[in-house]
């Protein structure tokens, strides 16, 4: 399979799955090598024969979604943004908490992969962040679809590549070196909880201070299919807490109960006083 018939066929059975193709024509690689295995596995001939496969085999769409998650990540992905978490949305979150008498901070990572990210806000939570901090716990809930990565996830280690963007001095507090391996410490995996969900199909019944939905929704899912999740995931924002999209998304709709937050695209707030009612779903 060329990369021309791969791009024929993802634009063909992409928004069937209710994804977007232009979310997938940079990183398209990724997603075709795994469509080639398939078709091997299968001993079609190519993405004509795929296509005559799943129109005869409709539980073959279930396995198809499956090769097409982005596992892109590394530590402190997006210095900006993770530069903001640190200096501004992190300490003014716990300030608050503190205020209010609250002992926890909720953190959702939303499409988590390998993990990078929601370790990321621990090791700025726990070597970045001043007082009131020390009065508080952080907890990071990372959800990703998939099992291989979670368990990669739980693991914690990484290859150097992983780590490149992260002040050398975190490196050295926080990973031993396992042969080629970076592999983080316990008490900086301490706090993070990986559970396998398609946020598609089911969220936590929990609220969040904070939730990062970063270069997932809002960059791979249909816009029928974004309209439908914004709300189910400003529903498990507290009020005054933050959501995070990619530095490149757009959100499907203007939203009264978001506030665009500066100095970083992509930075939402819940106002604390809610114009609407939004209900758990």
């Amino acid at each position: 399979m060329d990369d021309r018939d791969c791009v024929k066929f993802l634009q063909w059975a992409l928004p069937q799955l209710q994804l977007r193709w232009p979310g997938f024509r940079k990183v398209r690689r990724q997603v075709c090598r795994r469509i080639d295995r398939r078709l091997w596995e299968l001993g079609l001939a190519g993405t004509q024969a795929y296509r005559d496969f799943l129109v005869h085999n409709p539980a073959e769409w279930s396995r198809l979604d499956s090769l097409c998650p982005i596992t892109i990540s590394t530590f402190y992905r997006d210095k900006a943004v993770f530069d903001c978490i640190r200096q501004r949305i992190l300490p003014e979150i716990a300030q608050t908490a503190a205020r209010c008498g609250e002992s926890t901070i909720q953190a959702w990572s939303i499409g988590c992969a390998s993990g990078e990210e929601p370790y990321t806000l621990m090791l700025i939570w726990q070597l970045a962040i001043p007082a009131p901090a020390a009065e508080l716990a952080l907890h990071v809930l990372a959800t990703d679809v998939g099992e291989k990565m979670l368990h990669r996830a739980r693991t914690g280690c990484y290859g150097a590549g992983s780590l490149k963007l992260l002040p050398a001095d975190w490196r050295e507090q926080a990973f031993d070196r396992v042969a080629e391996r970076y592999c983080l410490r316990t008490e900086y995996r301490t706090g993070v909880d990986f559970l396998a969900q398609d946020i598609r199909a089911d969220l936590p019944p929990d609220s969040f201070h904070l939730i990062l939905c970063r270069n997932l929704v809002f960059t791979y899912f249909a816009e029928s299919l974004q309209r439908q999740i914004l709300p189910r995931l400003l529903a498990r924002l507290r009020p005054g807490g933050f959501l995070i999209i990619g530095q490149r998304e757009t959100l499907p709709d203007s939203s009264p109960d978001l506030e665009a937050w500066t100095p970083a695209p992509g930075i939402f707030r819940k106002p604390e006083r809610q114009t609407s009612a939004i209900t758990l779903k």
